[in-house]
């Protein structure tokens, strides 16, 4: 198409021209070409369907993504630099959608991504909040929650027109549904993620994100997981719940008349994918949907088992959701007795109340019923699958042990690698062609440049433009000045204890003192932070504090500051993170192992040539086994030696403490004069406390390691043709963690669509 033709038509439709129009103007010329093409194009086809629930979908900025998709981000940015802009400040002025908010979130944006790509048939079901999680405020030295509104007269959301009643207990709320189109690569494809929204949404806050979680009717799709600390918001979580599931199991029901097939059918056309355990009740819902239709109970129950598939992404109880019958009952009546008799149908296969879906205090267990009601369940990374079969639910693999498989995640390189650095995607092609574009696995043929020295230069000389980048965008948009010739470490994901960013807050101490005491760096070294912590966890927002007080105190000192700076990027997002993860050299990767069940920043690090410095956690585990314990930092206990700790109940944080005085020092610092003059007192006073009385996820533990397996970390970084050729084994060994890869797999084991 004529790109440029095109795009004077759509402004002269706005008053203006290519040569006078504003970002602004340009993003929504662009955005309705774009829209317009794709109402072109038709959803895969194929006589089953898939439909993936997912209470979040991250998705990040559309528009640069959908150009990559369909052929055009090339000959779009040659168009725009024609006329003094670029693709690039195009592209600030659209709103990211207010979607997701972690890993959960981003992986089923990937997963979409690569369905459509691969041409499955297959769509996503979620909700359109409005206001997300929040919009991170961190002036003062706190985190503070704002709205995060996303929604503007040009969308990329689209009025199905279509609607479904929900059956709520206190009367039908109707369920207006909108869809965001989701193109394959660059083959004629474009699938859907319908989103189901109230009709007539509550007004955002006007401070903070305290609503009145009462007015179901309006305020449902406002924000996501709301502050469930009280009542009013675990009801709200579950009317969200139901709301979403209800009307999606409504959609699966018409599309599936739609396309002349009975009821008694749906297991032959439709799979259905429940993304953790937030869209659970879908299957009561189908259930009672399908005995509506005159299907008797266990009939039911049987055709609902065939289609449903599970991932679980956790073994942390807090996540593993569980709601008293009370709520479901105030909540969705209608599933109610369903839920009941799926209980009676699950304990007739076993007496191992350990696997009930009704507990003895009359509450349901989420993940239970989808084992018992799914034909396969899956862990997201070797280790994880393994824990889950070998622990955390070997009841239900003893029961059922052909359900279970591992399906590890994985990260469309389009976005991850294409579109967030062209550079880097550039330089591979030149060197092996364009089939890794396709073909993440074909990545491995760089391995024969492994000897190449003017190849392993030009990989290090685009990684040190994207740092060049990233400072450049940290002083723009963040007003954050940086080093690029630092070392840049960075740790971005959700703030949470057992992702123990507390951890690496304590070698940032230690590496203060340190140079308190003239031991300076061969070079500065640069951390970064990113991350959201939950409104309601007060120890994740502690631990934002006591690093925003680090940060400060270190930009402070003049000894320290000229080698060593703590940055935290307010309000991370998908946006930040493609300008992060291209320019980070270490990639902190430092869970507790056996608790991440795979984590998906380690893929992208990896694929933009960071070196992983982490446990052996997750998909931590894979990646140390494809690249080879010479191309990746490992510290830490094993996952058995954390499993044994917490089943003998014998760590101790306090003796760890007194037994190793250079640690104790550090961990006193927390509490020293200095450091609390630059923060709030009682949030840095609260983490050591839990540092000395809890660490429940074992940070002291593993500080020692830590800090000395970083030090070599940083202290090889040196030695730049070495490095620069671990990097490049990193790249070459990435293509594994493709999303499409990992799609082949589920529709290859569960889905069966191809």
């Amino acid at each position: 198409m004529d790109i440029e033709k095109n795009l004077d038509q759509t402004l002269a439709e706005l008053g203006t021209t290519l040569d006078e129009a504003t970002n602004a103007q340009l993003f929504c010329a662009l955005l309705r070409m774009v829209r317009d093409l794709e109402t072109g194009m038709r959803p895969a086809a194929g006589d089953r369907k898939l439909y993936y629930f997912s209470a979040e979908f991250l998705v990040g900025r559309l528009l640069r993504a959908n150009l990559v998709n369909l052929g055009l981000a090339d000959e779009v940015e040659r168009v725009l630099s024609a006329h003094g802009t670029t693709l690039a400040a195009v592209e600030d002025c659209e709103p990211e959608p207010s979607l997701g908010n972690g890993g959960l979130g981003r992986l089923a944006a990937c997963f979409l991504d690569s369905i459509a790509s691969l041409g499955l048939p297959g769509d996503g079901v979620g909700l359109n909040y409005h206001y997300g999680l929040f919009r991170q405020d961190l002036s003062g030295g706190l985190q503070h929650e704002e709205p995060n509104p996303w929604i503007e007269p040009e969308s990329w959301l689209i009025d199905t027109g279509a609607s479904f009643s929900v059956p709520f207990g206190f009367g039908p709320l109707t369920a207006r549904m909108y869809d965001i189109e989701v193109p394959g690569y660059e083959n004629g494809v474009v699938n859907r993620l319908p989103l189901f929204d109230v009709e007539e949404p509550s007004p955002a806050p006007e401070r903070g994100i305290a609503f009145d979680k009462g007015d179901v009717a309006h305020g449902l799709t406002s924000f996501l997981y709301p502050d469930d600390s009280d009542e009013a918001g675990r009801l709200l979580r579950v009317y969200q719940q139901y709301f979403m599931v209800s009307a999606g199991a409504q959609l699966i029901l018409a599309e599936l008349e739609e396309r002349g097939f009975a009821p008694e059918e749906l297991d032959r056309h439709v799979a259905v994918h429940i993304n953790d355990t937030h869209p659970s009740m879908v299957i009561p819902e189908l259930v009672r949907l399908l005995m509506e239709r005159g299907i008797e109970f266990e009939d039911a129950a049987d055709i609902v088992e065939r289609t449903c598939g599970y991932t679980n992404h956790t073994i942390l109880a807090e996540a593993l959701e569980t709601w008293p019958m009370g709520y479901i009952e105030q909540v969705a009546p209608g599933i109610v007795p369903v839920i009941r008799q799926l209980d009676e149908l699950a304990r007739r296969r076993t007496s191992d109340e350990r696997v009930a879906v009704i507990d003895p205090s009359d509450v349901v267990h989420m993940a239970n019923m989808d084992v018992h009601f799914s034909h396969a369940v899956n862990g997201v990374a070797a280790l994880h699958t393994q824990i889950l079969v070998e622990s955390e639910m070997r009841p239900f693999a003893e029961l059922y042990p052909e359900k279970f498989s591992n399906k590890t995640n994985g990260i469309t390189f389009r976005r991850w690698l294409m579109g967030c650095n062209p550079e880097l995607a550039s330089l591979l092609t030149d060197a092996i062609g364009s089939g890794w574009t396709r073909d993440a696995a074909r990545l491995e043929d760089l391995l024969s440049l492994r000897g190449d020295a003017d190849f392993v230069q030009r990989l290090l000389e685009v990684k040190e433009g994207n740092k060049e980048h990233l400072a450049a965008w940290l002083s723009a948009e963040k007003n954050v000045e940086v080093d690029p010739h630092s070392i840049f470490d960075i740790q971005v994901k959700r703030m949470h204890q057992y992702k123990r960013q507390q951890m690496n807050a304590l070698y940032a101490i230690w590496k203060y003192l340190q140079i308190k005491r003239g031991n300076v760096p061969n070079r500065p070294l640069t951390m970064v932070f990113g991350a959201k912590a939950a409104p309601a966890y007060t120890l994740a927002k502690d631990t934002i504090a006591l690093l925003l007080a680090l940060g400060r105190l270190i930009a402070e000192d003049p000894e320290v500051a000229p080698w060593l700076r703590l940055v935290f990027v307010e309000n991370y997002n998908v946006t930040a993170a493609e300008h992060l993860i291209p320019a980070a050299d270490v990639s902190e990767q430092i869970s507790l192992a056996s608790k991440e069940a795979s984590g998906t920043s380690n893929m992208k690090f990896m694929a933009n040539g960071a070196l992983t410095l982490g446990t052996l956690d997750g998909a931590n585990v894979e990646i140390a086994e494809l690249v080879g314990h010479e191309n990746i930092y490992l510290f830490g206990r094993s996952s058995e030696d954390v499993i044994g700790l917490y089943d003998r109940g014998d760590y101790r944080p306090w003796d760890v403490w007194q037994a190793d005085g250079e640690l104790a020092e550090v961990l006193d610092f927390i509490c020293s004069p200095e450091l609390l003059a630059r923060g709030d007192a009682g949030c840095i006073t609260r983490v050591y406390r839990d540092f000395i009385a809890k660490d429940y996820f074992m940070a002291l533990l593993d500080a020692r390691d830590y800090v000395t397996v970083k030090e070599r970390c940083l202290a090889d970084y040196e030695d730049r043709a070495s490095w620069g050729e671990k990097a490049l084994v990193n790249v070459a060994k990435s293509g594994f963690f493709s999303s499409d890869r990992t799609i082949r797999e589920y529709d290859r084991d569960i889905w069966h669509l191809s």
